[in-house]
């Protein structure tokens, strides 16, 4: 707005934010001033070269301060910067019998790292109490990023559920009293008051917290367990669970989706788990309210699927002895087996008779999972069918000394053939039908067994792992295994390694060692695990050794049954339509250009809630900033658009082919890594794929 033309002074400062340390020289700014000749009526741009360093991560805050004359402006900020590797975890599972004396090879350990690797952290964590291994699963449950229906109601369940943990055990809670009170300064950091930088940060490099101190993740365990957060949240969670249902009862999986039968089934089948460990009673109106609003809906469903058979039989043929049960209706069976005292719906109460006379002669072949669901409906039905049942399942576990007893369960691409749930939900049937406890604790074992990392696969597992461990409630569940905490004598390579009980936690026996990246040095004399459990009850723990591997050495991984491609473009205008030119090493980009990045979905079978990544370089910005439903190539998703990635979550995946497309600008000039797209079923993890890692040059 000047009159004339003025020539401005401009400055570029960067500190790192919780230091105050400047990083001018780290990043390579070595020129921070600059003046620029502003001629009437223009505006100009002004930019500075910085190179971000290789091992840099966590946040950079920049200043920027214009000045001409008498007047100036300026602005600051705080930026998270991302890394441009993956993080690779090697692990080696370390297990014991009571009394038992053992050692284990890292094999990992012995690996040649490759020239773009970089150890990070070497953990070794060792425990005499498995309860810790559920107890840790619970801010997983709170702290899931994506909005869907289904996750909301599961902070709700991991609240109340640390709310019962803590409540039952007092040595539990002290334990929390006491992680809460190592440095109550770090529990209101710049992550936690900023949720932006915290999504950014924490959401794609999850270690960046581990990395910051050991007892981060604790003190996020114990402040789960407060109990004024704990209401609080439980209340808010509560209210928008309750605006989530719609006006029929049922639930959809995001919100502004259709009406999901088995997302409301899962809700309802999470409220009755509650109710059924004493945690709510029936005079919690929220919770009967809901049940009774979604029960109505369900009821209704079932009498669509009843009126559905009579007219195929009318139409096609057939009996209506024959097989008609259906595993969403062996659920709702099973969910309608926890409220006796609630009555079908008048309409619908001649399908629930004819579902329930099916399940006697049609459980067989139904998958252990719904076979469990329909042996316990029989067995509140007081139908003694259910041992037939039960004997069946029996005949096919196995039983292992160290793993405890399991069945054979493969990984399937259904919410009714996943192994986690379907242990659990076998640990529910036996609770109930089978006397000896001793055979449930054995079930209880390989549970535990199988969390090996952080957490359960999935937020659904999680929740119905830690329900199956409470179950049989404080006298002989999980809650009772937090007696002995005898340490153990370990060696690493034939040294001792010394254990200090003050850095145990209290009552547990729990505790972890970690080597940093810069002690690599000493990798080597950790291959060799040897330990000696000195406790009447099994032990375990494991070592975890990761590194980083850079994004553009990622090779594309294609070889499940779901495979994705993913392909960048540039629009280039002509005398006609625009044209679409596959980025390569040779093409010229600038700032301004539209992108358009095309992902290419095949998949040789159905699939439920499938979930799909696509990082984007920092010199992109999304055109779709509003998230929402999109409707593309015979395809129904919603699309989240985030900081550093655009997320597609899809409810149901036919079997076929899809493509679809969405369009990118670029924003800045540099060198850039492009990120990788990664497509998983979320309820089937092991079905996934990822795209090919790359570069990109903006001029």
């Amino acid at each position: 707005m000047s009159e004339k033309s003025i020539s401005a002074d401009a400055r570029l400062e960067l500190t790192d934010p919780s230091t105050g340390v400047n990083l001018n020289d780290r990043f390579g700014l070595n020129k921070i001033n600059k003046t620029v000749k502003v001629p009437v009526g223009e505006s100009k741009r002004v930019d500075w070269e910085v190179q971000i360093p290789k091992n840099y991560k966590g946040l950079v805050k920049y200043r920027v301060i214009a000045s001409a004359g008498k007047h100036s402006d300026g602005e600051e900020n705080i930026l998270p910067i991302v890394t441009n590797q993956t993080l690779v975890t090697e692990t080696k599972v370390i297990s014991l019998k009571k009394k038992e004396k053992k050692t284990f090879e890292f094999d990992a350990m012995a690996k040649t790292a490759s020239a773009t690797s970089i150890p990070f952290k070497y953990t070794l964590e060792y425990t005499s109490n498995p309860v810790w291994y559920a107890v840790q699963a619970l801010p997983y449950l709170m702290e899931y990023p994506h909005n869907c229906t289904e996750q909301i109601f599961n902070r709700m369940y991991a609240n109340t559920m640390a709310s019962y943990i803590a409540n039952q055990s007092p040595k539990i809670k002290a334990v929390f009293d006491q992680w809460k009170s190592l440095d109550s300064d770090a529990l209101v950091s710049n992550l936690e008051k900023n949720e932006s930088l915290k999504s950014a940060i924490l959401e794609e490099t999850p270690w960046v917290r581990q990395a910051k101190s050991e007892t981060e993740q604790k003190k996020r365990i114990a402040l789960l367990f407060d109990l004024n957060k704990m209401s609080s949240e439980t209340k808010q969670v509560m209210e928008e669970l309750k605006n989530r249902q719609m006006p029929s009862g049922a639930f959809a999986w995001f919100k502004g989706g259709r009406e999901d039968v088995y997302i409301t089934q899962n809700i309802v089948e999470g409220i009755a788990h509650l109710h059924h460990l004493g945690i709510i009673s029936s005079d919690d109106y929220e919770y009967m309210n809901i049940i009774d609003k979604a029960l109505v809906y369900l009821d209704e469903q079932s009498k669509k699927r009843y009126d559905k058979i009579l007219e195929n039989i009318k139409r096609y043929g057939g009996k209506l002895e024959d097989d008609h049960l259906s595993h969403i209706s062996i659920h709702y069976l099973y969910i309608r087996s926890f409220f006796k005292n609630k009555q079908v719906g008048s309409g619908a109460q001649k399908a629930y008779d004819y579902f329930m006379n099916q399940a006697e002669p049609h459980w067989l072949g139904k998958g252990l999972y719904s076979e469990a669901m329909l042996g316990l409906t029989l067995k509140r039905a007081q139908n003694s069918a259910f041992n037939k049942i039960l004997a069946s399942q029996k005949e096919r576990s196995f039983f292992s000394e160290e793993l405890g007893r399991y069945w054979n369960i493969g990984s399937g691409f259904n919410w009714y053939e996943l192994p986690i749930e379907t242990h659990a939900m076998l640990i529910e049937f036996f609770t109930e039908a089978e006397k000896d406890e001793g055979y449930v604790e054995d079930m209880k074992i390989w549970l535990l067994k199988n969390k090996q990392t952080n957490h359960w696969k999935t937020t659904k597992g999680t929740a119905a792992a830690i329900y199956s461990l409470l179950i049989q409630g404080e006298d002989s569940g999980m809650i009772r295994w937090v007696e002995e905490d005898n340490l153990p004598v370990i060696q690493l390579s034939g040294k001792p390694l010394e254990i200090d009980r003050s850095n145990t936690e209290v009552g547990t026996g729990y505790f972890q060692k970690s080597w940093n990246g810069s002690e690599a040095n000493v990798f080597s004399d950790l291959s060799e695990i040897t330990i000696e459990n000195k406790n009447e009850t099994i032990a375990w723990g494991a070592a975890y050794y990761q590194y980083f591997e850079d994004l553009d050495k990622v090779k594309d991984f294609r070889d499940t049954p779901l495979k994705m491609k993913r392909q960048l473009f540039k629009e280039v205008k002509t005398d006609r339509d625009p044209e679409l030119v596959e980025i390569n090493d040779q093409t010229q980009l600038e700032p301004g250009d539209r992108i358009i990045a095309r992902i290419e979905i095949k998949v040789d079978r159905s699939m439920s809630y499938v979930h799909l990544k696509d990082m984007r370089s920092s010199g992109f910005e999304p055109e779709n900033v509003l998230s929402g439903y999109r409707w593309k190539g015979g395809l129904g998703y919603y699309e989240s658009t985030r900081d550093l990635a655009s997320h597609f979550f899809i409810s149901h995946l036919n079997k076929g082919t899809y493509v679809f497309e969405y369009p990118m600008r670029v924003v800045h000039k540099g060198d850039f890594s492009t990120g990788i797209a990664t497509i998983q079923c979320m309820y089937a993890p092991e079905f996934t794929s990822h795209s090919e890692g790359g570069r990109v040059e903006v001029r």
